[in-house]
């Protein structure tokens, strides 16, 4: 049971779990904020390769006792004994090595999505996570929020069924459009005061600073980020992929890469997976569309029939797609949603006439994303995001990410964890890391 919260909202010290924020600017910081308005944690220590950055200074000035650190192992080594848990919220090729040695520690993880940046760093974590015991949950934070909890009811009540194709799209501009070709190496920048830059590129390849890698634009670069369908994926396929089943895919193809470049993301891309059938449940084709004006193309019968007020007569209003989301197509229903929380919708809308009434009905007030971690810690809930259920979903992502950085199609044998058909995609499965960081490889 719980202590008395005070009237901050916060609960007696003796109550919180004691948090390690690693990576406090930008993701970090919100991440960092809403842990601790859930009033579950004190936070005793912040990690950042940059404190000296104009993005880390709000969440040091929001915990001025909590102790500094620019690098984690450091931090480990001084002050392990005072943590519980960790946020880790730091450049996706990074996650791994914080994560494993803080697993290994014995402390709870909480990690920004997508899990990893490589299909075998993410095979690892899941291995040690269920290994160490520890609670662990990645950021993919409407996970914990309406689409999960209706996903969950409507799958178990057979309103969502017989699944065979699901569309999701993600068509914001991205921060490395308009690069394009253009680029041809890694720039090259002086290295600003107080960055501790060979940290930052932890297991990772080592280039030259610059500000098209930190802060934020390391998501552009194929050695360091995933993309808009690592970074949104997680946000808009999560349920689908956990109530499906889909489990990991036979075949990824290329069926677009606008602007394809040896270091930066295409422009706009098209990625195709085939799922196998699971039990009684279909084959499934998932498509991915990224790009400014790379959306899929959608069935007339989904949009709404209206008047047009200047002739009076009544046409059809193409289902709106204009926000990131998917379309999922079952046997007998067609269901529309956004991103994150956001709920799904029958469409047309005369179908969802027809059906409203079967629907079951969602309530409850529950724990957010980073309450109910907080919670888990404690032993007081479970983590909706565990890495034995985001691993998997993120290595769907790293295998869309091989096909959108070779091209064509690559094929996946789930038994042997190995792309069969190219040499090259097989090896970025599973990339060895820089001299001096193996010991992650091997905890």
């Amino acid at each position: 049971m719980f202590g008395q919260k005070s009237s901050g909202g916060q609960l007696p010290p003796s109550e919180r779990v004691n948090l390690a924020a690693i990576g406090i600017g930008n993701q970090g910081k919100g991440d960092l904020k809403n842990l601790f308005a859930s009033g579950h944690c004190n936070v005793v220590a912040l990690c950042d390769v940059d404190l000296k950055g104009k993005h880390t200074q709000e969440s040091q000035a929001a915990h001025p006792n909590a102790r500094r650190f620019t690098d984690f192992r450091v931090m480990f080594d001084q002050m392990g004994d005072e943590i519980d848990a960790v946020l880790i919220a730091i450049p996706d090729h990074a996650h791994f090595c914080v994560a494993m040695l803080a697993m290994s520690l014995g402390k709870h993880v909480f990690v920004e999505k997508p899990l990893a940046h490589t299909f075998g760093q993410c095979e690892r974590l899941i291995d040690l996570a269920a290994r160490s015991g520890v609670v662990t949950q990645m950021g993919n934070q409407g996970h914990s929020g309406a689409n999960y909890f209706q996903f969950k009811a409507w799958t178990e009540a057979g309103i969502i069924k017989d699944v065979e194709r699901i569309s999701a799209f993600m068509n914001k501009d991205r921060r490395w459009h308009g690069w394009g070709e253009s680029v041809t190496k890694y720039p090259s920048q002086p290295l600003p005061d107080g960055m501790d830059w060979d940290t930052w590129h932890c297991s990772g390849p080592v280039h030259p600073f610059s500000d098209k890698l930190h802060p934020q634009e390391w998501r552009s670069w194929f050695d360091y980020g995933s993309g808009a369908f690592g970074d949104w994926g997680p946000h808009i396929l999560d349920t689908a992929h956990r109530f499906l089943k889909l489990g990991l895919p036979r075949t990824i193809s290329a069926l677009k890469r606008d602007g394809a470049n040896d270091f930066v993301f295409p422009q706009a891309s098209t990625i195709q997976f085939q799922f196998s059938k699971r039990k009684a449940m279909p084959p499934c084709t998932v498509t991915w569309y990224d790009g400014t004006k790379n959306q899929p193309e959608v069935e007339e019968e989904f949009g709404e029939p209206v008047k047009n007020p200047n002739t009076g007569k009544t046409e059809i209003k193409p289902l709106n797609i204009s926000k990131p989301g998917k379309i999922i197509y079952g046997k007998d229903l067609t269901f529309a949603g956004g991103s994150h929380s956001d709920s799904l919708r029958v469409v047309p809308q005369k179908k969802f006439m027809e059906v409203r009434k079967t629907l079951p009905r969602i309530s409850g007030k529950n724990s957010n994303h980073y309450a109910n971690y907080l919670l888990a810690c404690k032993g007081e809930e479970e983590s909706r995001s565990p890495f034995h259920i985001s691993g998997e979903l993120t290595q769907v992502f790293n295998l869309g990410v091989i096909a959108q950085r070779l091209g064509g199609t690559i094929k996946f044998d789930s038994k042997t964890r190995q792309i069969t058909n190219n040499k090259t995609g097989n090896a970025l499965l599973d990339p060895a890391p820089r001299k001096g960081w193996e010991e992650y490889y091997k905890l």
